[in-house]
This record gives C-alpha cells, structure tokens and sequence, in this order.
C-alpha cells in the first residue's frame, strides 16, 4: 500500500461525512457563504482536506472522476477510498476536481430533460476574502452577497454567466481552500466587483 492511499479517510466515516455534508448543503442554499468542514479529515497532498472532504462525500464506485494535472498524484487515494472510476477527459466526469478553473463550456451541463446529471466541479483556490470580488444574487439569497475568491481566471463572471444563462442545465461549483467551502450553484447570478 502506498503513504498516499494510508491516509485515512474521514477519522469518523459516518459523523465526519454528515457533518460535511451538512456544510455542503448549507454552502449551495446560501451561496457566497463560507462553511466550515471541520478538522476530521487529512488529505493527502495536494488535496486540502476540505476538496478531499467534498469528493469522498459526493463520488463513489458509481460516478466518473477527472483531476487536473496539480491534483492527480492523489488518484490512487481517491480510487481507494471512494472506489471512483477515474476518467482523463473531464467532459466525461460528472465530478472534475481541479485546482485551475477549467472552461465551464466544455464540462457536461445536463440535458434540458435531466438536468441533474451535469458535472459538479470541485475547485481548490488558494483563498477566501481576498482577491476579486463577486457579488452574487438569486435564489437563497435574501440580499446579494460578496464574496472575494483567489485563484479565479480573468474573464470568470462572464464564463458563470454564460453558464447560468443555461439553467435549469449548468454546472455547479464548489470552491475549497483549507477546510472551508463556500459555493455557485448553477441558479446564482454572479458579476464581478
């Protein structure tokens, strides 16, 4: 067994697991909101502990993964923990984990008829509270939001425009940095500050 695949999981499986899901969820009903996963978690590098709280919650034996070139030394972890099949091409995955934001036009947005079934990104960014703004505005969101994420491309909003233009397809992104999460779902309108 390799020191990557050694590193366990969730130190509690089933209470860790539902704790970050609950951060999850709470994260995609109020986006912009920052969560906290929690400490019950070590990754393996380069994973923080929250993108890899995020897919060993969210895939298993039954979903399709592909992983940017930054974060594919922790394949073998994320194939023995999650039984995942993993995939290179990421317009095949219905999970991209990446650390550089992959054109959002090019990964699965779902059928008008399901469209539940387009890929979720997981994207790890440097920080929270610093770098661009956003304001986001839409359902859950009472008020808009700000939020200040490091780590997005130039020309990001207009990219998450064209992907919330598509709704009720689209995809979803969950951003990770540590052990916090903060998220877009495909409903939310997003402009840069």
């Amino acid at each position: 067994m390799s020191d990557a695949i050694a590193i366990p999981g969730f130190a509690d499986p089933v209470a860790d697991s539902q704790r970050a899901f609950r951060a999850v969820l709470d994260a995609m009903a109020r986006p912009g909101r920052i969560a906290d996963l929690g400490e019950g978690l070590r990754a393996p590098a380069p994973l923080d502990p929250a993108t890899a709280a995020v897919a060993l919650m969210l895939a298993d034996q039954e979903t399709t993964v592909a992983l940017d070139g930054a974060l594919r030394d922790a394949a073998p972890w994320l194939s023995f923990h999650a039984g995942v099949t993993l995939v290179d091409d990421p317009t095949r995955a219905q999970f991209v984990i990446a650390s550089i934001c992959p054109d959002l036009g090019s990964l699965d947005a779902g059928t008008d008829e399901q469209p539940e079934t387009s890929a979720t990104l997981i994207l790890q960014v440097p920080g929270f509270g610093a770098g661009p703004g956003y304001r986001l505005s839409g359902p859950g969101l009472e008020n808009p939001a700000i939020l200040h994420v490091q780590g997005l491309p130039d020309g990001f909003a207009a990219a998450w425009q064209a992907n919330h233009a598509r709704y009720p397809r689209g995809i979803d992104v969950i951003l990770c940095v540590g052990n916090r999460v903060a998220a877009l779902p495909r409903s939310v309108s997003v402009e840069q500050l």
